[in-house]
């Protein structure tokens, strides 16, 4: 019981200091004095700095990404409605967790394109991408390449957007989603729109 609770201390220290000032300006030591414990004692429990982002980062990821796996899968949704759902539940999730979002989705990245990433945390991260990647090219019926990856990167741009716009503010996140939905999904309504025309025109260019 007692290492448990000295390995939840580093995590809940580990937490606290990547959301305050970032992943890579704290330290292991830093994070020791935080946890109330030896640096030495850290590396027990964790080999080195990457295996507390994982040990912080994964749970919540992957219960997120089953949230979006059951969307994807919902047939009772149409493709419209599935990237609607998305779109909501990531930024309410991103913004309920305003502090660590950028230590979930940015740290030690990879591609989202790069099929074999080393990192479990971004093999996990792409497979969500690839998620977004899947409903976006239902609802556009286009084939797989670069054209769906690059209307995947821009149609992520946005949600990384919108979640940034409010990263820093004091809001609730009911709040915000009460008085910003109907915003929310006019701009992706026009992002979607600009998309079919892209198809069109280089359809018709052909």
């Amino acid at each position: 019981m007692r290492s448990e609770e000295t390995k939840r201390s580093i995590i809940a220290a580990a937490i606290k200091l990547f959301g305050e000032r970032g992943y890579e300006s704290v330290t292991i030591r830093e994070i020791a004095k935080e946890a109330g414990c030896s640096h030495t004692t850290i590396y027990i429990y964790f080999q080195d700095k990457e295996a507390l982002l994982h040990a912080l980062s994964m749970q919540p990821l992957q219960q997120f990404k089953t949230t979006l796996d059951s969307v994807a899968a919902d047939m009772n949704l149409s493709p419209a409605e599935k990237l609607q759902r998305l779109n909501g539940l990531f930024i309410s999730f991103c913004l309920e967790n305003r502090s660590m979002y950028t230590i979930f989705f940015e740290v030690k990245s990879a591609r989202v394109d790069d099929p074999e990433p080393d990192l479990e945390i971004n093999r996990l991260r792409n497979e969500m991408f690839g998620i977004m990647a899947q409903l976006l090219q239902n609802y556009l019926d286009i084939p797989e390449g670069e054209r769906l990856l690059g209307f995947s990167r821009i149609y992520f741009y946005m949600l990384r957007g919108i979640v940034g716009t409010y990263t820093l503010s004091e809001e609730s996140v009911d709040s915000i989603i009460n008085r910003l939905s109907a915003t929310f999904d006019d701009a992706f309504d026009a992002l979607l729109l600009g998309f079919k025309e892209q198809l069109t025109e280089r359809g018709a260019a052909k």
